[in-house]
């Protein structure tokens, strides 16, 4: 049965159906060497190295460990993200361009030899990866890509077909891959952290930096102080971005999975499209059986269709390709995406050596994380590392950052006005259980949701962040904002930053 019928029910992801760890929110001052905001893959990775040299760590969490974007992903371990290799050399040079290669290569690396020192059972498997192109315009990048590997030493080939029941022109193939189950790993990685000595807390929302001579101060929306020397924000979006103005330099998009079961044997692999809309194909074993994990559908944030369409996309992809399936999972995720489209790790600012840094991983998170625990641990323990330089948020490239500032905050200013002047198509009394919509509500623009028992939540949705005007998010029933991509429940609550204040609640009683 399809995930988009019926009930039409909230999203569900296959990784987080495994036991996890539960811990305490913070409840007094403490004192640490280095707070880590965020337990997700890189602060989860940044503790474990951390801890092991010795430092005092502390990771608060606002939600629940592994709960965010990690848990929301497609799980490939791989240095090929996309058609990458051909853009990396013309705007940064053959040199950087094998940096970024060798470093989500040392990742992968890592990530193997963890888990067989540590048995950590994980699914962990070698992969080959593919980028298929299905029309001649993306099969002569495929071409050019390709060209991009001999000069850079990367083992590969260019082959006339995959697998599938999929006519395509040429796929590029990167051998040596991986695959895993990411919350296995980093469970193992938290427990090996915790033994040597990392303290935990879930439920601790960190709201602002207080900056001294040699110490920081992280202070939490309960107005507990954790005193320390550096701080890692590993949050997704950083939660303190003074001076940075990283909402400035990134922008957010959704993308889509449905995890599926069919009888058709899997033939191996990690595939994903050149071409648009983008179609990602792998497996994952689950009690002997394999689960295809189908994603796709890349959006910006609070933009385009109604949100529902894009798992009905992948569903009809998997009936034309996989036959009659049984959708078992769907679940999305939320990735940004930098100017020049390679990720900020290091410092803050220039001026802010103490409070560092990782966000814009452009949907290759696994890698990415892997790769920033280790950057981040080199630099607070003033060690020096290759890949520091390629990944600096403070680098600044005329070609393709000067552009690409002006696309984005013109689109920016483009939908903070049609937010403004947005006509609302429905009326509050309209609405049936389980529909969210903007209304007309007092004789102003709100947004209203009717839960399944009659109850309706209506808010206010003028972001808190810079005041554009949030959408309504049907499939995960949320108000997500176009501009900076911030994201709201339905009661208002924050689910995603910038934004750090819930939208005003209009309900009545």
């Amino acid at each position: 049965m399809s995930t988009t019928e019926g009930n039409n029910k909230f999203p569900k992801t296959y990784w987080r159906e495994i036991e996890l760890p539960s811990f305490d929110k913070l409840q007094e001052d403490l004192t640490v060497d280095v707070v880590i905001v965020g337990a997700g893959i890189t602060g989860i990775t940044a503790a474990y190295l951390l801890s092991k040299e010795g430092l005092k760590v502390a990771i608060i969490e606002a939600g629940g460990v592994l709960n965010g974007t990690t848990g929301h992903t497609t799980a490939k371990l791989s240095a090929q993200h996309g058609l990458k290799y051909d853009e990396l050399i013309n705007h940064f040079g053959e040199d950087k361009a094998k940096l970024y290669y060798e470093s989500h290569s040392s990742a992968i690396q890592f990530v193997e030899k963890t888990v067989n020192e540590n048995g950590i059972d994980c699914d962990f498997s070698k992969q080959d990866a593919y980028v298929y192109a299905v029309t001649d315009e993306y099969a002569q990048k495929v071409e050019t890509e390709m060209s991009a590997y001999q000069k850079l030493g990367i083992d590969g080939e260019v082959v006339g077909n995959i697998p599938f029941d999929l006519q395509i022109k040429a796929a590029i193939l990167m051998r040596n891959q991986a695959q895993f189950h990411p919350l296995k790993f980093l469970k193992g990685l938290l427990n090996e952290a915790i033994s040597a000595g990392c303290l935990v807390f879930e439920n601790t929302v960190a709201d602002d930096i207080e900056k001294e001579d040699v110490q920081q101060k992280v202070v939490t929306k309960d107005s507990h102080r954790v005193t320390c020397k550096q701080v890692v924000q590993a949050s997704h979006f950083p939660f303190y971005d003074k001076p940075g103005l990283y909402f400035a330099r990134m922008y957010a998009s959704r993308s889509y999975v449905i995890g599926i079961k069919t009888n058709k044997p899997y033939p191996g692999g990690m595939y994903i499209s050149a071409d648009n809309p983008t179609r990602s194909i792998r497996y994952t074993p689950v009690d002997g059986e394999n689960l295809l994990i189908l994603g796709g559908e890349n959006h910006k944030t609070g933009q385009g269709v109604d949100t529902v369409n894009h798992y009905k996309a992948l569903e009809s992809f998997a009936r034309d390709v996989f036959g009659e399936s049984d959708y078992s999972y769907r679940w999305s995720a939320q990735d940004l995406e930098t100017l020049d489209y390679v990720p900020y790790i290091g410092r803050l600012t220039e001026g802010n050596e103490n409070i560092l840094v990782a966000t814009g991983y452009k949907k290759w998170g696994m890698t990415t994380g892997i790769l920033a625990g280790h950057i981040l641990t080199d630099y607070i323990m003033n060690r020096d590392n290759p890949y520091m330089e390629l990944y600096s948020p403070s680098r600044f490239h005329e070609d393709p950052d000067l552009a690409n500032v002006v696309t984005f905050n013109a689109d920016v200013a483009k939908h903070l006005i049609k937010g403004k002047l947005e006509i609302p198509a429905k009326d509050l009394e309209e609405l049936k259980d389980g529909e969210g919509a903007v209304v007309l509500y007092n004789g102003k623009r709100a947004g209203a949701y009717k839960d399944k028992n009659g109850k309706m939540y209506i808010v206010d949705t003028t972001c808190t962040h810079l005041g554009c005007e949030c959408e309504w998010n049907h499939a995960e029933k949320s108000w997500d904002c176009p501009c900076h991509g911030s994201r709201f429940s339905y009661g208002g609550d924050v689910i995603e930053g910038p934004a750090k204040k819930a939208l005003t609640n209009l309900s009545e009683g």
